[in-house]
C-alpha cells in the first residue's frame, strides 16, 4: 500500500498539525505502509525534505500572520503534484487549502483514492484574522471546503466525537471515521506524583499563544483565585499574543496577585515531560480545539488537566470528572475550578493516576492500525 500525505507545512517546532503528521507517518511505516510526504521543503538544508518537496508560497499582505502562527503555504507545481500522486495508491490530505485542492482535482483525473483528515475548522483561520468567533464566513468556509476537497474523498478521519458531529452537519459524503491522532505511550504505565497539602503550585498551559488558545482566560481566572499567592503559572508556546500575555503576567506581579512570576518558555519535548511532572494541574483554554494533543501527552505524564469545554472542543472528551472541565471562557468557573483541586489534594493525586492510564487508550499504534484499515476500506470500495 503507498500512501502519500499532502501537508502545506509539515516542518515547524511548534505546529501541531506538524507533528501529527510526522508521527503518524512514522509508526505507518514501522507498520508496514510505503508512505511518502509532499510539502514544503524544511527550511533547515541539514534537517529532513519531503519525498515531494514543494516551494514555499508567500501570501501577499497576510504573510506575516501566516508566519507568526506557525504555518506557510507551497507552490502548487503541477509537475511535482503529478509525480507524486502518479506514484500513490491512496492520497491522504491532511488539510483543505489551495495545494489539496488541485491535488485532489488532479486525483480525480488519475483515479486515484483521495483520504483525508479534519485537522483544523475554520475558525482556527479566522481567529487569527481578527474575525469574530460566531461569523457567518466560517460556515462558507466549511461549505467551500467540502465542495472543493472533502465530499471527494472516501473517508475522513475525525480525531474526536465532537468533529464528527460538526463535519455531518455540512452534509459528509465521505464515510466518516472517528480516530485519534494519538500519542507515543510508554511501554510501562506511568506512575503519576504524588503533591503534598500545602507545597507551591505549578499550573501549565501549553500551546501556541493565539487567539484561538484563549490563554487570557487562565491570567483572569488567577486573579479570581483564593490561593492566587501559591499558584506558578508556566506557559509552554510560543505564538502572536506572547507580547499581550506577558503584560498581563507582569500587571499581576505589580497588583500583588501573584507571588511568583509567570514562566513563558519553548520547551524541547524531553523538557515538557519534566515540567508537566512537576506541576500540579494542566489548563487547556481553547475555545477551538480539534483534539488537543498537548492535552493528552500532558495527561500521559500523570496531571489532572482543567479543560474548557465548548461546542467546537474535541479535548473535553478526554475529562474524567466534571472537575477537569469549565465553560469556554468562563475566568469565574476556570478558577473555581483551580481552587477545587488545590484544596483536594487527595482527589488530585488519585486522580493524576488515572488519567495517566486513561491516556493509553490514545496510543498512536492503535491509531495507525485504525487508519491501515481505513485505507483498505477505501481502496476496496474502489474497486482497487
Amino acid at each position: 500500500m503507498r500512501v502519500l500525505f499532502v501537508c502545506n507545512n509539515a516542518y515547524n517546532l511548534g505546529n501541531g498539525l506538524s507533528t501529527s503528521v510526522k508521527n503518524t507517518m512514522a509508526v505507518l511505516r514501522r507498520h508496514g505502509v510505503d508512505v511518502r510526504l509532499m510539502a514544503v521543503r524544511n527550511p533547515d538544508p541539514c534537517g529532513p525534505q519531503p519525498d515531494f518537496p514543494l516551494e514555499h508560497f508567500k501570501f501577499p499582505i497576510f504573510e506575516p500572520i501566516i508566519y507568526a502562527n506557525g504555518f506557510c503555504y507551497a507552490k502548487n507545481d503541477r509537475k511535482r503534484i503529478a509525480e507524486a500522486v502518479g506514484w500513490a495508491d491512496i492520497v491522504h490530505l491532511e488539510e483543505v487549502f489551495p495545494l489539496e485542492y488541485v491535488v485532489c482535482k488532479m486525483a480525480r483525473k488519475m483515479g486515484k483514492v483521495c483520504t483525508a483528515t479534519f485537522h483544523l475548522y475554520p475558525h482556527n483561520i479566522t481567529a487569527n484574522l481578527g474575525l469574530r468567533r460566531k461569523s457567518l464566513l466560517n460556515r462558507l468556509i466549511m461549505r467551500v471546503w467540502m465542495r472543493a476537497v472533502f465530499n471527494h474523498c472516501t473517508d475522513i478521519q475525525c480525531p474526536t466525537a465532537v468533529v464528527k458531529s460538526y463535519v455531518e452537519r455540512f452534509g459528509a459524503k465521505a464515510r466518516l471515521h472517528v480516530i485519534s491522532n494519538g500519542i507515543s505511550i510508554p511501554e510501562e504505565p506511568v506512575q503519576a506524583s504524588s503533591v503534598d497539602a500545602g507545597a507551591p503550585v505549578n499550573v501549565i498551559c501549553i500551546g501556541r499563544l493565539s487567539s484561538e488558545k484563549s490563554q487570557e482566560t487562565l491570567l483572569n481566572a488567577v486573579r479570581q483565585s483564593r490561593y492566587a499567592e501559591r499558584i506558578r503559572l508556566i506557559f509552554c508556546g510560543n505564538g502572536p499574543k506572547g507580547k499581550k500575555y506577558r503584560k498581563m503576567a507582569d500587571r499581576l506581579c505589580r497588583d500583588g496577585v501573584l507571588k511568583t512570576p509567570p514562566v513563558f518558555g519553548f520547551y524541547s519535548h524531553d523538557e515538557l515531560s519534566q515540567l508537566v511532572r512537576s506541576s500540579y494541574l494542566y489548563v487547556h483554554c481553547a475555545w477551538v480545539e480539534v483534539e488537543g494533543l498537548s492535552c493528552l501527552e500532558a495527561m500521559r505524564e500523570g496531571i489532572v488537566p482543567i479543560i474548557a469545554e465548548g461546542p467546537l472542543i474535541g479535548t473535553s472528551s478526554f475529562a474524567l470528572c466534571r472537575e477537569s472541565l469549565y465553560p469556554v471562557g468562563d475566568s469565574r468557573a476556570l478558577a473555581e475550578r483551580i481552587d477545587w483541586w488545590i484544596e483536594h489534594p487527595e482527589e488530585r493525586n488519585e486522580m493524576a493516576q488515572r488519567y495517566a492510564d486513561s491516556a493509553r487508550e490514545y496510543d498512536i499504534d492503535r491509531s495507525a492500525e485504525a487508519l491501515i484499515k481505513m485505507y483498505r476500506t477505501a481502496l476496496e470500495s474502489s474497486g482497487r
